[in-house]
């Protein structure tokens, strides 16, 4: 997400400026009356080196990790909760920080408090690090007075994000590991056991199996193209990471996650999770429905969904309730717009935003839980057509001269 510099004023006609994220500057421009300030100018910041590699450290430098930023946020809260004054909680975290990387981010932060800044403002210095969504609710606990109330919102923000990946890894690590398998196995057998049969088969001097010279033909490219193989597996999956760090590319992607059989739905419904909580998290804390849509778009970490956040903002800007728009975004179920619909009649919509966030929690970690066993039909007949298919190739040519010597 780029960056963009910003000067303007606030409610109190003091000039104000600072650093935040923004898919454009249409979309800067609206975060920033959202959050009470009129902006006079917008400008992109140009790309510039992370603090790590400023520091002269590289890429071998330890960087500021999810975990990190999960325990500054918890730790700041338990601070200023305890009544210790901001800048000395800073203090305190920088002293305690393992990773040097944290340990100058939190001075940064320290002398941009020192030299007047306010703290959502000198953590926007650093839109790598905090998103978009993290400075809006820090912004909305300065001007609501109930900072630590944020940052405990935050931190369970933060935990519940974390657990969600780690349960898509932990998912994903059987049917990756049995994948990365049967490459291996394939790689072998194309590149010792099928040369030696090929010699063995040499000496029949009769026409082999279809099947057996297919084999013996894919193992001959291997074996005598392999160093061409790898560089362009190597091309390939540059191109492909190249096309995705674009922003269609990525929008494309991000679409086709969707659409995936089995893991689409999956993704679909985590993301949606994350929404949702996200969601509720900044209407409970008084952030504006459309800011607030403005922001969770900004963190779904999914361009497609993302797209049709901002097209529910936009419907809601026009006039539209949260239920029409919701509808139009077509990516929610009828039981989630029902209750959306409960939630906007009521008055009570972050109270039903949180309850689809457990529905679509409790989905994902049922489907989670089941993956294997949807995955492993398939693979099982997958491995089943890999060994059938070598079996055939291998045998046939032997069932063949054993048939020929029983003649004789």
């Amino acid at each position: 997400m780029p960056a963009f510099t910003y000067r303007g004023r606030n409610g109190a006609g003091d000039i104000v400026s600072g650093t935040i994220e923004g898919a454009n500057a249409g979309a800067v421009a609206d975060l920033l009356f959202g959050s009470g300030i009129t902006p006079t100018e917008i400008r992109p910041v140009p790309a510039q080196p992370n603090i790590l590699a400023a520091s002269g450290r590289g890429l071998l430098a330890p960087k500021i990790r999810h975990v990190d930023i999960l325990l500054f946020t918890r730790q700041l809260y338990t601070l200023l909760k305890a009544g210790v004054p901001i800048m000395r909680a800073l203090s305190g975290l920088q002293e305690s920080s393992a990773n040097p990387a944290m340990k100058s981010l939190l001075k940064e932060v320290r002398e941009s408090l020192d030299s007047g800044r306010e703290l959502s403002q000198a953590l926007a210095r650093h839109p790598t690090v905090f998103t978009p969504f993290y400075l809006a609710m820090v912004r909305v606990g300065e001007m609501t007075g109930r900072l630590e109330e944020i940052f405990l919102r935050l931190f369970d923000h933060l935990a519940f994000e974390r657990f969600m990946r780690e349960q898509v890894r932990s998912a994903l690590r059987y049917p990756s590991f049995v994948v990365i398998a049967m490459a291996v196995a394939m790689a072998v057998v194309n590149i010792w056991v099928i040369p030696a049969f090929a010699k063995v088969f040499e000496g029949f001097g009769a026409e082999l199996p279809f099947l057996t010279r297919l084999l013996i033909g894919v193992s001959n490219f291997v074996v005598g193209w392999w160093p061409a193989l790898l560089v362009g597996t190597a091309a390939l999956a540059g191109g492909l990471r190249a096309w995705i760090g674009t922003r269609r590319g990525r929008y494309r992607w991000d679409r086709i996650k969707l659409e995936l059989p089995i893991a689409g739905k999956i993704v679909q419904k985590a993301t949606l999770a994350r929404f949702a909580r996200s969601f509720a998290l900044a209407m409970r804390s008084g952030v504006p429905v459309i800011q607030a849509l403005s922001n969770v778009a900004q963190t779904v970490d999914n361009d497609y969904i993302a797209e049709k956040i901002e097209k529910m903002r936009i419907s809601i800007e026009r006039g539209d309730s949260v239920l029409r728009a919701a509808i139009a975004a077509g990516v929610f179920t009828p039981v989630v717009l029902q209750m959306i619909a409960v939630g906007e009649e009521s008055g009570a919509l972050d109270e039903m935003m949180d309850e689809i966030s457990g529905m679509y929690q409790n989905e994902v970690e049922y489907e989670l839980k089941t993956l294997a066993q949807q995955i492993e039909p398939i693979l099982i007949v997958l491995l089943g057509i890999m060994v059938l298919i070598l079996a055939l190739g291998v045998f046939l040519p032997l069932w063949d001269l054993g048939k020929v010597a029983i003649k004789k």
